[in-house]
């Protein structure tokens, strides 16, 4: 189809003339510039991007080499992975992040163009895929992924939530290019359209979903774990960049493992500095990013993951964006290893905690979690007016959601949350007097 060629171009030719330098080519006597390309806005990046340069711990790192040059690291913010590819290819990023989809385009095209890649660290990742969501508008009467047959749907070609899409449709039995009419759209174009009316529904990665629910601009229709297939996002350098400075690649892995320390041991204060280096409100961030939240941190490079870039060969290969590509070869994980040290054994071995209903009182520096969503529910109804964010996991999914966004089901004396429509009718279906409630309700049973 047309966009898929403006796309597969766009990849190749659109950012080449834009400014900035590499390690490579950046010396000037004993200065040497690092370009990091990086989304400020896919906030499951901030631990190799947003919050890694609020922090400046790449910047410490790089002056503790003491090997003789004075380092300038120049951060380049972009919407998305394909002009982070396109730079990287063209000599000018050094190292970039991006999301699990895009990682395998980048891998394609640095081996295409002579410039190959390597995936060498992770940032976030959700082992069911809930990084994803298809949301529709607040008065939407879609209600499943077989209401979007026929329907206008807006994602961006290419990315993982592309993929969540096409798998998603895929399993409710709709052709994902002939049943739909897709228009490929970058996020913020594509909330647009949707608050606009132009299209039916939006299928994006973080934060956009999460952000317009909290907003009331948008509904959760699908939740990206109901395919129970790991998403994540990922670090690439250049090979190149890479085998020249080492040690210089080594320093930005221990600077994101720091950052991912900080962000895990000051979850509340991380959220504060990502929304204000990126204006998204930090209840949203949190959403994502938080001490439960639907991405967990981790650099290590974990063999689950390493399968699902495997599985996702296929569907790009599917929609024409990519041949084949050999995986094994794009990653390695030689120089996170040597940068956590022994402590990567055990970050390779380690999971996700489980998942736990939170609140955000107002004015709090620090969250309250429960044992049941329940119990939450409680807790919201005494105080309704000094709560911030409330936050509970999918009954079914773990996905975490925000409590008054969520769908919620009463089942005898319990109170049960879904992200989706689809997945709270489901629970009903199969246990005899389950009933989906309003919130109100829930609240009013809890109190």
């Amino acid at each position: 189809m047309k966009h898929k060629a403006l796309l597969a171009a766009s990849l190749l030719v659109l950012p080449l003339t834009a400014c900035g330098g590499n390690a490579a080519a950046g010396d000037d006597g004993s200065t040497v510039t690092v370009t990091v390309g990086y989304q400020s806005k896919t906030i499951n990046t901030v631990t190799a991007g947003t919050l890694l340069r609020s922090l400046g711990y790449f910047e410490k790192q790089l002056n503790a080499l003491h090997d003789g040059h004075t380092y300038k690291v120049d951060w380049q913010d972009y919407a998305t992975g394909a002009p982070i590819t396109a730079q990287m290819t063209a000599g000018k990023i050094d190292i970039g992040s991006m999301g699990d989809f895009p990682l395998l385009i980048n891998a394609a095209r640095g081996k295409q163009l002579g410039r190959p890649t390597h995936l060498v660290s992770v940032t976030g990742y959700n082992l069911r895929g809930g990084l994803n969501t298809i949301v529709t508008a607040p008065g939407s009467q879609l209600t499943s992924l077989k209401d979007l047959k026929g329907k206008k749907v807006s994602t961006s070609v290419g990315s993982a939530a592309d993929g969540t899409l096409v798998r998603a449709l895929q399993r409710a039995g709709i052709d994902p290019e002939k049943g739909i009419e897709k228009l490929n759209q970058q996020p913020a174009v594509g909330a647009s359209a949707l608050v606009g009316g132009s299209v039916d529904a939006l299928s994006q990665f973080v934060a956009w979903p999460g952000l317009l629910a909290f907003q009331g601009k948008a509904k959760a229709l699908y939740d990206g774990a109901q395919l129970d297939l790991p998403t994540f996002h990922g670090v690439t350098a250049r090979e190149d960049f890479a085998k020249k400075r080492p040690a210089v690649l080594e320093a930005f892995l221990k600077a994101q493992a720091e950052a991912t320390d900080y962000l895990d041991g000051h979850p509340v204060d991380a959220a504060g500095k990502v929304a204000k280096a990126t204006g998204l409100p930090a209840e949203v961030v949190y959403l994502y990013n938080g001490a439960h939240g639907i991405s967990t941190f981790d650099p290590a490079v974990k063999p689950q993951l390493v399968s699902a870039l495997k599985e996702d060969v296929s569907v790009l290969k599917a929609a024409k964006l990519t041949g084949d590509v050999d995986v094994d070869s794009f990653v390695d994980d030689q120089y996170v290893k040597k940068a956590l040290g022994s402590s990567y054994t055990k970050q390779l071995a380690s999971s996700p905690p489980p998942a736990t209903s939170e609140v955000w009182p107002k004015g709090a520096t620090q969250t309250q979690t429960f044992k049941t969503p329940a119990e939450l529910l409680g807790y919201v109804a005494e105080h309704r007016d000094g709560i911030r964010a409330a936050y509970v996991p999918d009954a079914t999914t773990g996905t975490l959601w925000f409590a008054d966004k969520a769908v919620w089901v009463a089942d005898g004396d319990r109170l049960l949350p879904f992200v989706a429509p689809a997945t709270a009718q489901a629970y009903v279906a199969g246990h005899g007097g389950a009933r989906v409630i309003t919130y109100d309700d829930a609240l009013g049973r809890a109190s």
